[in-house]
C-alpha cells in the first residue's frame, strides 16, 4: 500500500510536470519564432541603413569635419555608417526580443529590455553632443589660431589648443548629464567653473584696470572743479 502510495505521487507529479511543459511549449515555440524573425528583420534593416549611408558618403562628410584623427588616436576606425546600421540592428533585436520575453511571461527581463530601449535615445543624443563639440571645437581653434596670428600675438597655437580642450570638455560633461551619470556633480563643477570665470574676469580688470580708473576720475574730478 505504502509503494502504492509513492508510485501515485511520483506518477501525479511527472503528469503535472509534463502538462506545465505542454502548457509553456507553445510559448517558448511562438518566442523563438518572434525572436528569428527579429534576427532577420534586424540584419536585413541594419545592412540597408548602412548601405544607405554608405551612398550618402557618411564617412567622407566625417572625414571632411575633422574627426577621423581623433578616431585614430584612440585605435578605432571612422565607421558612421557601419555604426549606424548596427544601431539600428541591436535596437529591433531588443525590441524583438521584448516581445518574446513578454509571450514566455518573463516581465522582469522584459522590463529591464524596455528600460534599455528607453535609454538608447540617450546614447544617441549624447554621441551626437559629442560629434558636435568635436567639430565646433575644430572650428573655433582654427578661427582663434588665425585671429591671434593675425594680431601678431603670442602663443597662438596654444591659444588654439586651450579652446579646442575648453570646448570638448563641456560637450563630454553635457554628453555625461544626457546619460544621467553624475549630474549634480557634474553641474556643480560648471557652476563653480564659470564662478571661477567670473571671479578671475573681475579680478583681472579690477586690478588691470585700477590705474585707468583712478586716471578717469581724476579727470572728472579736474572738469567738475572747473566748473
Amino acid at each position: 500500500m505504502v509503494v502504492q502510495n509513492w508510485t501515485d505521487v511520483v506518477v501525479a507529479s511527472l503528469q503535472n510536470v509534463w502538462l506545465q511543459f505542454a502548457n509553456f511549449l507553445p510559448g517558448l515555440i511562438g518566442a523563438l519564432i518572434v525572436l528569428i524573425i527579429g534576427l532577420i528583420v534586424a540584419a536585413g534593416l541594419g545592412a540597408l541603413v548602412e548601405k544607405i549611408f554608405e551612398a550618402l558618403r557618411l564617412d567622407l562628410f566625417l572625414e571632411k569635419l575633422g574627426l577621423k584623427p581623433h578616431f585614430e588616436r584612440a585605435g578605432l576606425r571612422l565607421r558612421g555608417s557601419y555604426f549606424l546600421g548596427r544601431l539600428v540592428y541591436w535596437f529591433i533585436v531588443i525590441a524583438f526580443l521584448l516581445a518574446a520575453c513578454s509571450n514566455l511571461g518573463l516581465y522582469a527581463l522584459s522590463n529591464f529590455l524596455g528600460a534599455v530601449l528607453g535609454y538608447l535615445p540617450n546614447v544617441i543624443a549624447a554621441v551626437l553632443i559629442m560629434l558636435a563639440s568635436v567639430v565646433l571645437a575644430n572650428f573655433i581653434r582654427r578661427v582663434v589660431t588665425a585671429s591671434v596670428l593675425s594680431a601678431k600675438l603670442h602663443a597662438a597655437h596654444f591659444l588654439g589648443t586651450l579652446t579646442w580642450w575648453a570646448i570638448v570638455i563641456f560637450g563630454f560633461l553635457a554628453a555625461l548629464t544626457q546619460l544621467q551619470i553624475a549630474v549634480t556633480i557634474i553641474q556643480s563643477i560648471v557652476t563653480g567653473f564659470i564662478a571661477m570665470l567670473a571671479l578671475a574676469g573681475g579680478l583681472a580688470f579690477g586690478l588691470g584696470g585700477r590705474e585707468y580708473a583712478t586716471h578717469l576720475l581724476g579727470r572728472l574730478r579736474e572738469r567738475t572743479e572747473s566748473r
